[in-house]
């Protein structure tokens, strides 16, 4: 033998222990994977987990080159099915668009500094999300400012003395007008202070830590990418030192067999010795490399959905008090509608003749009339 071969099967080299498709279990974090793609885009395929011999393909580039092997392609030290050869690969959550299917690749930088990571997209939408939720609350309140100003001058107005000496069943209803704008600013102070305590507040606490775990998350995932970083420049370097023993036991042969040299077979078993162990270190740096990405797949498919989870709950939790902003609303012209039916009952009774008649009997000064003097 006069290079080094990768065995058919190696003792102590297992393939890496990641979501290969024809070897996935049953479930994934908890996910089924089995069913057809519900629809995915054209672009999903580069976003999908890696094919089956991936692990057992020696054969690498650099970052965001094709590898010279057929059946993978290695893209910013990730590695993916080859486009050409991929083998047919199922969603993990195939009945919906789910985080976890969607963001494997990196995405270049629309500034031209590079690329973003699929996860980084998810964590600005998240971040982006807390601030809208910040901006409701702060809407909310600009909201309960407006009530409160209105509610103080509605009071102030409803101790307005203009027009407060109207008699009669007339002047009863103008009083009850007035009255029912102090009524109504309570009602308007009330709905302002059901805003702060069930919307506005619980819109602004609502994941009070949520940056801090996105932090969290954020170090993890890189530190994981880092380390598959790491991992794919040790499998770069052990190939090269492979491709270097390999020259060197071919030119140590030649060199014997036609006689240039005073090598002997020694030497020649000794370089053997030496391609065979740069081989070795090679499947031992793939194998790391290989575990290091299942290790990152796995926790992007967990912490992916644990990001989707907690989008639907700021989702679901904004809607549900943004409903509880329009019953308060209904509520509030319902009482405010209580305030003017008083006002309406006084001005159906409003009667000039009645009025005419009590004012006449209060303040009648005689009833005979004057008539002509006589010569």
């Amino acid at each position: 033998m006069t290079t080094w071969e990768r065995p058919s099967n190696s003792p102590g080299i297992s393939a890496s222990p990641g979501p290969h498709r024809s070897s996935l279990p049953p479930t994934v974090n908890g996910y089924h994977a089995t069913g057809t793609p519900a629809h995915p885009p054209e672009t999903a395929h580069m976003s999908l987990r890696k094919s089956t011999g991936d692990s057992q393909n020696l054969g690498s580039s650099s970052p965001g080159k094709k590898q010279s092997k057929e059946n993978t392609i290695t893209i910013n030290c990730v590695t993916f099915p080859h486009p050409d050869t991929m083998p047919e690969q199922q969603l993990l959550k195939p009945t919906e668009w789910s985080y976890c299917d969607y963001f494997w690749a990196d995405k270049k930088d629309p500034q031209g500094n590079g690329t973003v990571a699929g996860f980084e997209l998810l964590l600005q939408k998240q971040l982006k999300g807390k601030q809208m939720q910040k901006e409701m609350s702060e809407f909310i309140r600009e909201r309960i400012k407006i009530e409160e100003e209105y509610a103080k001058n509605l009071a102030k107005l409803s101790q307005n003395s203009l027009a407060a000496q109207e008699e009669g069943s007339l002047g009863e209803a103008w009083a009850q007008v007035k009255k029912s704008l102090a009524d109504e600013a309570e009602v308007h102070l009330k709905f302002s202070a059901k805003l702060h305590s069930e919307v506005e507040k619980p819109l602004m606490n609502f994941r009070e830590n949520f940056k801090k775990d996105m932090k969290k998350c954020d170090h993890h995932i890189a530190d994981l990418r880092k380390q598959l970083a790491s991992r794919y420049a040790s499998v770069e370097k052990a190939r090269k030192a492979l491709t270097e023993r390999q020259k060197d036991l071919e030119m140590k042969t030649q060199q014997l067999e036609i006689k240039l040299s005073n090598k002997t077979e020694e030497d020649i078993k000794k370089a053997r010795r030496k391609s065979t162990q740069a081989g070795d270190d090679l499947m031992r740096c793939v194998d790391l490399y290989n575990q290091a990405q299942s290790k990152w797949f796995e926790e992007m498919v967990t912490t992916t959905l644990e990001l989707e989870r907690l989008e639907v709950e700021r989702v679901e939790m904004i809607r549900q008090h943004l409903c509880q902003y329009t019953q308060l609303r209904h509520e509030t012209d319902m009482f405010n509608q209580s305030t003017v039916e008083p006002v309406d009952q006084l001005l159906r009774k409003v009667d000039p003749a009645k009025d005419r008649e009590l004012w006449v009997r209060e303040h009648k000064t005689g009833n005979i009339r004057p008539v002509d003097m006589e010569i």
